[in-house]
């Protein structure tokens, strides 16, 4: 896990050890917030009065323009479904080697000895030129789950950091800690030879509590967060941010909405483009929903490139969805033991998805006293007993991992080869209306990089098929169905259509 968020700023050459944050004080049963849990609590008046004055970019700009001139100098790698729009006058060429990219041989080291990487993939190949490329214009990229997104940014980041510079020059935001923390392992790992230095921006539990006047300034060059603790160590000076060149935000549609993290985003923002008027801004997720438009005009106010794929193409092709007819809740916990964990165990690790609390705890117990070895991860748990179920599920030390929303963006482990819907995601104020971005990061979870995977969703009643429906046209898609819940045969039929049998 990430190194402590200390005064100290370790090596990219260190493994990453986070440490366990301040308990969230979120006691509520539907939460407010995405992923169940809440950030450091601001110490500044809320900004979003300012905000509304803002002028609005339609959310026709987030997607394609056909009639926009797409750059005939970028080259697209076969099959590939992502398409580009480039602005202003550079020429881009696909890179189809990391060596095109003009990297340091440190960087180039990282990518190959540490990361075991070949080749770039297909988002790596198109959008690391636009990233690395002088006059390293801002970037807006949606792609696929598990298709190479950290990558991209983080060596945007590394390769724009100067080594002999000891000071903050690349940023990047995310919504949890366990993100944050994820993200900042990768980093380490890629740039292992550079001697670049980094540092955890996340809450810190009272245990290690630093109070803010006595931490020294930052002095590591990337620094990765959350927004409430960037924020914070910012208006307290200890993060100064003049040397920022390139200033990221993962999961991009969340940290951009309204009920995201909207009010602290804007003022990162605004903070670093007082004082560094160059930085380069990267927003990466694998959606962006239209509850961004009234922020994004903020962020690419200049000419600024983007790629995405098509709504109905979002899909992982390698993950097999299906839907599961059950009469009652008792029978989704009967066709969890009996009919998906039977074979699951044995085919890699699996993560069951709950939409409360008290489904996660209910499900945890019945499964537990079935005699399976299950882990539960949700807000409500201190930051410590979440960094360990998250470690001990990384390590491989447990196949079975219940999760509420937390774990649905951006947590990657590449063993996950089942995910398992045992309630499927809703809109927090309209219960009626699925929440298809969630569907979407939730199913990404397996599969990773192109690994087979399947996808169960446990539908109990007329709700969860009209949801599942919602679902179905929102992506264009027809979901296959089991035929019979009780049905040992139909289930191994399903498992070995998704290659895992």
């Amino acid at each position: 896990m990430a190194e402590t968020a200390s005064n100290s700023a370790p090596s990219t050459s260190t493994t990453a050890e986070a440490p366990a944050p301040q308990e969230t004080k979120k006691t509520t049963e539907a939460p407010v917030r995405w992923a169940d849990m809440e950030d450091e609590a601001s110490e500044e008046p809320s900004t979003s009065s300012e905000d509304k004055g803002a002028p609005e970019l339609g959310v026709e700009n987030l997607k394609i323009d056909e009639s926009k001139k797409i750059n005939k100098f970028l080259d697209e790698p076969e099959d590939s479904n992502i398409k580009a729009v480039t602005s202003g006058e550079t020429p881009y060429t696909s890179a189809f080697t990391f060596e095109e990219l003009n990297l340091s041989p440190e960087l180039l080291k990282g990518l190959y000895v540490e990361m075991k990487f070949e080749k770039p993939s297909k988002i790596q190949a198109i959008s690391l030129p636009m990233i690395l490329t002088p006059p390293h214009l801002d970037l807006i990229a949606q792609a696929h789950n598990g298709s190479g997104k950290t990558t991209c940014f983080t060596l945007g980041m590394l390769s724009r950091v100067d080594p002999n510079l000891k000071a903050p020059q690349a940023l990047c935001i995310c919504p949890t800690r366990e993100l944050a923390i994820q993200n900042l392992e990768v980093l380490r790992k890629m740039g292992k030879h550079t001697g670049i230095t980094s540092e955890c921006a996340i809450p810190m539990d009272s245990s290690n509590y630093i109070p803010i006047n006595k931490r020294a300034p930052v002095i590591a060059q990337v620094v990765i967060g959350t927004p409430g603790t960037i924020k914070k160590w910012m208006s307290a000076k200890k993060l100064g941010v003049s040397n920022v060149k390139i200033l990221v935000f993962d999961e991009a549609d969340h940290m951009l909405a309204e009920d995201g993290f909207k009010d602290d985003s804007l003022r990162i923002m605004r903070d670093i483009e007082k004082m560094s008027s160059h930085c380069q801004v990267l927003l990466f997720s694998a959606t962006f929903s239209d509850t961004v438009k009234n922020f994004v005009s903020k962020i690419v106010k200049r000419d600024h490139n983007q790629l995405f794929v098509k709504k109905e193409e979002l899909s992982l092709e390698s993950v097999k969805q299906y839907k599961v007819n059950v009469p009652d809740e008792l029978s989704k916990v009967m066709v969890i033991k009996d009919r998906i964990l039977e074979f699951g165990e044995r085919l890699g690790q699996t993560i069951i998805f709950v939409r409360t609390r008290n489904s996660a705890s209910m499900l945890h117990k019945a499964l537990v006293e079935f005699g399976y070895d299950v882990t539960t991860i949700q807000g409500a748990l201190n930051q410590a007993e979440r960094d360990k179920i998250v470690k001990e599920f990384k390590d491989g030390l447990t196949q079975v991992l219940i999760s509420t929303d937390l774990l649905a963006r951006g947590f990657d482990q590449q063993q996950v080869n089942l995910v398992i819907n045992y309630d499927l995601p809703v809109k927090h104020d309209n219960r009626v209306e699925p929440d298809c971005e969630v569907y979407l990061h939730r199913i990404g979870r397996a599969g990773r990089f192109g690994r087979k995977g399947a996808v169960f969703n446990l539908l109990c009643g007329d709700m969860d098929q009209m949801i599942i429906s919602k679902i179905e046209n929102h992506f264009d898609s027809k979901i296959a169905e089991v035929p019979d819940w009780k049905n040992e045969e139909d289930f191994k039929t399903a498992l070995r259509s998704a290659g895992l049998l």
